[in-house]
């Protein structure tokens, strides 16, 4: 099992921080190998709502599918995998402070037999693109060039799960 923890502050209201995480379209725009996602649920962003991405891990193209475990308004955003090369859990806490919002991604991850490789190197691999995401986040936030998901994601079919 894999655990990981990183955080960082980004100087925008929490509002703002929550709002943009919390919404998968957005991950493409700050997540290191995203390449498209797309909700799979209709309606608001909350429990149980899923999500599907395509991205790619170690070099491989991968399809995963996720779930919403919990959803607290600038408090707390969590969703868990449903299908993918990964079975993972991952939050976000955020809090104010400092003029800004300090954002938390906590994640626990297990390696399916997809990989025959090292734990440990994906361990290395996971803890590196969390940091990477959040140094892409901050600068996306703070530089507000932020591109609505609608505008900017034409996520395609034809992927099955």
């Amino acid at each position: 099992m894999i655990n990981a923890n990183v955080s960082t502050i980004i100087y925008r209201p929490v509002q703002q921080v929550f709002d943009f995480v919390s919404k998968p379209e957005n991950d493409f725009q700050w997540q290191y190998g995203t390449l498209e996602t797309a909700r799979l649920s209709e309606g608001a962003n909350n429990l149980r709502t899923t999500f599907r991405s395509i991205g790619h891990l170690m070099g491989r193209r991968n399809l995963s599918t996720f779930q919403v475990t919990e959803y607290e308004q600038n408090k707390k955003y969590s969703f868990k995998s449903l299908s993918g090369p990964l079975h993972s859990q991952t939050s976000y806490t955020f809090e104010t402070i400092n003029g800004g919002t300090k954002i938390n991604i906590s994640t626990q991850t297990s390696v399916v037999n997809f990989f025959q490789i090292n734990e440990g190197l994906i361990e290395k691999s996971v803890r590196k693109q969390l940091k990477e995401n959040l140094a892409l986040l901050k600068g996306l936030l703070e530089a507000s060039h932020i591109l609505p998901a609608s505008e900017t994601n034409s996520f395609t079919n034809g992927y099955t799960n």
